[in-house]
């Protein structure tokens, strides 16, 4: 039997499941002046300054796996909203320090309160966000994000 005919890859499905997300969230933060993308970095940077770190650009690409150019540019544009601030690391004058505004914890505590809903629907086929069901889920996830994934070393079978 060809690969055509056991159903969609489990690649397809996570590609299909992230675009679902992606629109959603996007959909759900709009209102608050915020793309997903935007959101990602705001409430990761909510997230890190909680644990007691002011992470470079550098830092919150790498947290995000978003690309650095990416991130710099989104950092820009939520600096000129008045929701971001970028300065110079005092240690390292080549990185660029982040911060939330005020205003930017403010629109940050809101969006993560809406995509939390949205997560709770989303999860709800597996139980809710605290069943077993999306703890496996989640524990999936990790591995196959933790999985090293280099195509240029990746041998053609013969």
């Amino acid at each position: 039997m060809s690969p055509a005919h056991l159903g969609p890859t489990p690649g397809f499905l996570v590609w299909r499941l992230s675009m679902k997300w992606r629109v959603a969230v996007d959909r759900a933060v709009a209102p608050l002046g915020l793309t997903h993308a935007q959101y990602s970095l705001v409430a990761s940077l909510y997230g890190m300054r909680r644990s007691g770190e002011r992470p470079s650009q550098r830092r919150l690409a790498d947290h995000t796996g978003l690309e650095p150019l990416y991130v710099s540019k989104l950092a820009r544009a939520l600096e000129a909203a008045g929701l971001l601030q970028r300065t110079r690391d005092p240690r390292d004058p080549r990185a660029v320090q982040l911060a939330l505004t005020e205003q930017g914890e403010d629109v940050t505590r809101r969006a993560i309160e809406v995509v939390h809903g949205l997560l709770e629907q989303l999860l709800e086929p597996l139980g809710g966000l605290d069943g077993p069901r999306t703890r496996q889920f989640t524990r999936d996830l990790m591995s196959l994000l933790d999985a090293p994934l280099d195509p240029s070393t990746q041998q053609p079978r013969t």
